[in-house]
């Protein structure tokens, strides 16, 4: 019988149909199991946030497929799977919306200090002074949107909604693609200039490493608010702590950390400072992509790929199928 280890949770659903045709090895749960205490058995992984070495996939001797249960790849060694033959598969536009609207979420927060707000209510006090609880609103303002793919553009249709002006900035959009979404394609600088709201949708690729910097971070103005739902290495978090604490921009809001490349399970315990002691920074745990909606359609994207890898088939979205084809040869 088939044997597929799944490293988080996924939907119900789409778990109850994986174990009616294989044994499925959960990496979480009053269950749980150490990958390589299986690794000989298994075919295909179906992956969320555990790292997948190279040591990992050599102790794979059975190992077909990994099917990331979303976009990013960064905690996949793929030149490791695709030298042992083994397909990399991510599902995408599985969470662009449930993504996107994480954004607003975050900038929702941020405007409206709803989180200073709540946790005075729930420390007893009401009718005090909230002159420091005056937020701002978002029709009228600039966002800066790095990263023109399907969440960037969701991002955009929102935007749109709350009455926004938005520019963009991505090295393949057109001015043409810009404008049919109703937005202004500029250069990163003027982006960073011009923007009260900047929100990160890029790969993270070593030319997109701490894109965001201090050079970056003192362009912005004094009351801007960075958003980075994509991935944690884009930004330079020392500087971004340091422009933060120094009053440089109004706030920051983060659903990736750059210590996830270390331990995507408990990035906290590698992170230079205690977050909740930098000033204007509210931090989620990589929830993005986590509705009921984007679990079925990310879950169920992924088993097909594993499936159709299994049956000697080719994935729909491999991401190293130009190496493996090569290495094929």
């Amino acid at each position: 019988m088939t044997n597929i280890y799944v490293s988080d949770p996924i939907h119900p659903d789409v778990l109850t149909d994986i174990q009616a045709t294989a044994n499925v090895h959960l990496g979480y749960g009053p269950g749980k199991v150490d990958y390589l205490s299986v690794s000989e058995r298994i075919d295909g992984v179906i992956l969320r946030a555990e790292n997948f070495t190279r040591e990992i996939i050599e102790a794979s001797p059975r190992l077909k497929i990994i099917a990331r249960h979303g976009v990013g790849t960064n905690n996949v060694d793929i030149q490791a799977a695709t030298e042992l033959g083994v397909w990399v598969t991510t599902t995408p536009g599985a969470n662009s919306n449930a993504v996107a609207e994480h954004v607003f979420a975050l900038l929702l927060t941020e405007a409206r200090k709803v989180w200073a707000a709540a946790d005075r209510v729930q420390a007893g006090n009401w009718s005090e002074n909230k002159a420091d609880l005056i937020g701002f609103e978002l029709s009228g303002r600039t966002v800066g949107i790095i990263g023109f793919g399907a969440i960037g553009k969701r991002v955009a249709a929102i935007a749109k909604g709350f009455g926004m002006r938005i520019l963009v900035s991505d090295p393949v959009t057109t001015t043409e693609d810009a404008a049919a979404a109703g937005a202004d394609l500029v250069e990163l600088d003027t982006l960073y200039d011009g923007s009260d709201v900047i929100t990160l949708h890029a790969p993270l690729l070593p030319g997109t490493r701490h894109m965001i910097g201090a050079r970056e971070l003192s362009l912005m103005k004094n009351t801007a608010v960075l958003i980075n739902t994509s991935r944690g290495g884009l930004i330079d978090e020392d500087a971004l702590v340091d422009a933060l604490t120094e009053g440089q921009i109004a706030g920051a809001a983060l659903d990736v950390l750059e210590a996830e490349s270390k331990d995507m399970k408990d990035p906290l315990a590698h992170t230079r400072v205690p977050l909740g002691e930098v000033p204007n920074l509210v931090v989620t745990p990589h929830i993005a992509g986590q509705t009921q909606e984007a679990f079925l359609e990310a879950g169920t994207k992924s088993w097909a790929e594993v499936k159709a890898v299994l049956a000697g088939n080719t994935p729909t979205f491999p991401v190293n199928a130009d190496d493996l084809q090569k290495l094929a040869v």
